[in-house]
């Protein structure tokens, strides 16, 4: 491999070898990501074969013409070679064509036929976009970190997660929290909430983030009578309790205005809104206040 390509193997090449005599069957992969459906695809039909005897040289984000022509050069060298690619530009699709029918190499395209097939029947032309599923999965394990997010800082379990939080939510009991944090967790957003309770002083850590990062939920005092009444009976307690009384609930909403003001964060009315309706409400604050986030 000449010299030039240094740093680019030093970073993005890798080799599988299959046992102690090697040199059998050697095996080039390219991708124009990192070419994990290509060696999975190359590793199920060497394992067919009773061998040991191969070799896997693989390649990730080849993107540049200079970089595949150095690729092409060693594989066309090598004796006993098979090179297997996995990439979408046109152009380096047709530049590995055209180099195989001139020196011999053997070639494999794995992606272009399917591609080509699924354009026929869709009656669509493909983004030819490198790395696309590789972002679809990014952001599908973000999805589920947030969600894992939520759930282990909902309710004030950890107060320690609010510095790592894009976005705390507080307010008293049966304001949506828990509802509005997961459903924000499916958009990417790192959400904890915190409840707000007279006897309870808040978490010390609620005072030494960035007001911008909080937002307060509030409902009418009647809402919460009612939705608190509700919550008892599933329960199976009776009504009427301390938990459901107005001047209980009077109290609370009190104490939540205290605190919201002291921290100066923005308070959304949720008494006759529904969780999405909130949640739009919720986005276009952080984009207001410059908090980036997911989704």
């Amino acid at each position: 491999m000449p010299a030039s390509m240094g740093i680019y193997i030093e970073k993005f090449e890798f080799s599988i070898k299959g046992g102690e005599k090697l040199g059998d069957i050697k095996i080039f992969i390219l991708s124009d990501s990192l070419g994990e459906t290509a060696t999975l695809v190359t590793r199920a039909a060497i394992s067919q074969f009773k061998t040991d005897n191969y070799e896997i040289k693989r390649f990730s984000y080849v993107q540049e013409l200079n970089v595949l022509k150095e690729i092409l050069i060693e594989a066309s060298l090598t004796s006993n070679s098979i090179l297997i690619y996995t990439l979408v530009d046109e152009k380096l699709i047709e530049f590995i064509k055209e180099y195989s029918k001139d020196t011999n190499l053997l070639t494999i395209d794995l992606i272009s036929p399917l591609i080509n097939q699924m354009s026929k029947i869709l009656k669509l032309e493909p983004a030819r976009e490198p790395g696309v599923i590789r972002r679809l999965d990014e952001t599908y394990f973000e999805r589920v970190a947030a969600i894992e997010f939520a759930v282990k800082y909902d309710d004030g379990k950890d107060p320690r997660g609010l510095i790592d939080a894009d976005l705390v939510l507080i307010g008293v009991s049966r304001t949506s929290k828990t509802p509005l944090s997961m459903y924000l967790a499916n958009k990417n957003i790192k959400v904890a909430n915190i409840p707000l309770v007279v006897e309870v002083e808040p978490p010390k850590e609620l005072f030494q983030i960035p007001a911008k990062k909080i937002i307060g939920l509030t409902n009418s005092p009647e809402k919460l009578n009612e939705i608190r009444e509700e919550r008892l009976k599933a329960l199976g307690l009776s009504g009427g309790s301390n938990y459901s009384s107005l001047e209980r609930i009077l109290d609370e909403l009190e104490y939540a205005d205290r605190i919201m003001k002291r921290i100066g964060c923005p308070v959304i009315d949720v008494s006759h809104k529904a969780i999405e309706e909130t949640s739009e409400i919720i986005l276009f604050l952080l984009r207001k206040n410059g908090i980036n986030f997911g989704g």
